[in-house]
């Protein structure tokens, strides 16, 4: 299989859950301001909604979307999910929450906004980031297993690193503990991304919300 991804994008997530699930793909870069991959190919005629990540699978189908990709990988290896006889709804209804509310409220600040616009946004995402950091239980935010909603959430906390979003003691602690594991650190250095518990230059992260 092979995931189409930007560096730094929410594609992290995906990547950091295929290497947490153990499961062998290929990786290929796509710019998202001209919408063409590392080997020149037009990504919209792979994707047409052209955004990332899209899966494409070796018999040649493909699952775009965070929520769709994140939630195939779980089919394939369960233990990424919360488990329980309501694990797969109560995982979908928190990858919804963060693709639905918490990913689109960072979308202004890639925007030409004057600052108190801004501002607003930031403070936006920080109340978004104090509902979800209640949430936190135990390690992860389905105790101590980590799932692929930990990985998507540790991709949109980098972006709030970078803006200076504010954000909850506990919220800090839980990034720095995500950001240690092995395969976020593998993910990471691969997308040529700094380490994350630093501050990060955003002019990178253009377009990529």
């Amino acid at each position: 299989m092979k995931l189409y991804f930007s560096p730094g994008a929410c594609s992290l997530a995906s990547r950091i859950s295929l290497h947490e699930a153990g499961l062998a793909a290929e990786f290929e870069r796509v710019d998202p301001k001209t919408k063409i991959t590392e080997r020149g190919y037009d990504y919209l005629s792979i994707n047409p909604m052209g955004f990332v990540p899209l899966l494409a699978l070796d018999d040649g189908s493909t699952i775009s979307e965070n929520v769709a990709v994140l939630d195939f990988i779980v089919d394939r290896e369960p233990a990424l999910g919360p488990g329980g006889q309501l694990g797969r709804s109560q995982l979908l209804e928190i990858l919804s929450w963060l693709s639905s509310e918490l990913h689109v409220a960072f979308r202004p600040m890639w925007a030409p906004l004057e600052e108190p616009g801004k501002a607003a946004a930031k403070e936006t995402v920080a109340k978004l980031l104090d509902i979800v950091s209640a949430r936190i239980n135990e390690l992860y935010l389905f105790g101590p297993r980590f799932t692929v909603a930990d990985a998507f959430l540790f991709a949109m906390l980098r972006w709030a690193n970078a803006f200076g979003v504010r954000v909850s003691p506990e919220m800090h602690a839980y990034f720095e503990r995500v950001a240690e594991r092995p395969t976020v650190q593998r993910a990471l250095a691969e997308e040529g991304l700094p380490d994350p518990r630093l501050r990060i230059d955003t002019s990178s992260f253009e377009a990529l919300a």
